[in-house]
């Protein structure tokens, strides 16, 4: 696990902040609420200073429609030209491989500053701020905004709070902390509209998501005597129920709830041409398997303990046998 925040941590973001000039918001492909609300939460600080920031998430895929609310209409999906001559400021970004094209902007910006709450991050940055038992990326953020003396407006109490609910799980999951607890409530009262969020995010479900899901459900299968539930998605069904990649964001969540199971796992073929064959997502359900080791293991892949997720051009029945092997390996781990 990383070492906790330390007030130097603080103090040298919030140093690189104040003193340069031009940054290159980033995050990580895919982008999920934390990223999202975690970018746009660190656009309008560097407004509020008076700085030039461009936001750029990587990647072909449309972002997640749920977040069409929130005001990001002048977030880029290609690098800017000018991109080498700025600093590079990473969101929840556990490692380069995830910046995706971004990962060329890290190689010759004259700063990277690397801010992230995932306990196996690689501490690409030149500056490291990564607090692994923080919530979210957005908790960071809270801390790093008291730091820089700003208060928190109704957009930028919303964007944190939409970090916050969503990587907690509305507030169900592990990381859920009373730290955090009490960050949502200071966000409320600085004007995040809970209820608009809510409706948004979580009951504004497309129907072709739906039917993807409903195809997740129906080829769900159980393992290991029900410890392990594994699903798949192929390019075909995307097409064929007019989603899109993102679409697939939140079924994992019906396959943990499953009962008696350690651990969930959805394998998708994106239907984006030029991706990795297939990626996978990985929850667990239990104290005893750290699934971002069971990511870390396939090599290419990494996360949190119970959320984490790699990607492979091995066929499915090949990768739902490494996961059954990985699973065994960490109960046998965690009961010795």
């Amino acid at each position: 696990m990383s070492s906790p925040q330390t007030t130097s941590d603080l103090q040298a973001v919030a140093e690189a902040l104040r003193e340069r000039d031009r940054f290159l918001l980033i995050t990580h492909e895919n982008p999920d609420g934390d990223a999202l609300g975690s970018i746009l939460a660190a656009k309008l600080v560097l407004e509020e200073l008076g700085k030039d920031a461009v936001m750029y998430v990587p990647g072909l895929a449309p972002l997640p429609a749920e977040y069409k609310f929130m005001p990001l209409g002048d977030l880029r999906r290609e690098l800017p030209e000018d991109s080498d001559e700025r600093v590079l400021f990473a969101l929840d970004c556990a490692n380069e491989s995830r910046l995706g094209e971004g990962e060329k902007a890290l190689r010759s910006a004259p700063l990277v500053v690397n801010v992230d709450h995932h306990h196996d991050n690689s501490r690409f940055g030149h500056i490291n701020l990564v607090v692994a038992d923080a919530s979210s990326t957005g908790e960071i953020l809270r801390d790093l905004i008291r730091e820089l003396g700003l208060q928190l407006t109704p957009e930028l109490a919303e964007s944190l709070y939409i970090a916050l609910v969503t990587d907690t799980g509305r507030f169900q999951y592990a990381n859920t902390t009373p730290k955090a607890l009490r960050l949502a409530a200071e966000l409320v009262e600085a004007g995040a509209d809970v209820r608009r969020v809510f409706q948004s995010v979580y009951e504004s479900v497309q129907l072709a998501k739906l039917k993807l899901l409903a195809r997740a459900l129906e080829r769900a299968q159980v393992y290991e005597g029900g410890g392990i539930v594994v699903s798949y998605l192929l390019k075909t069904d995307f097409a064929e129920v007019g989603a899109a990649e993102p679409y697939s964001e939140g079924i994992i969540d019906f396959l943990r709830a499953v009962e008696g199971a350690e651990m969930a796992a959805l394998i998708r073929e994106p239907p984006a041409p030029g991706r990795p064959a297939r990626r996978v997502s990985l929850r667990s359900c239990s104290d005893e398997v750290d699934v971002s080791a069971i990511a870390r293991a396939s090599g290419d892949g990494g996360g949190h303990r119970q959320a984490a997720g790699f990607s492979s051009e091995l066929e499915i029945p090949e990768i739902v046998e490494f996961l059954r092997e990985q699973y065994l390996e960490a109960r046998a781990a965690a009961r010795a």
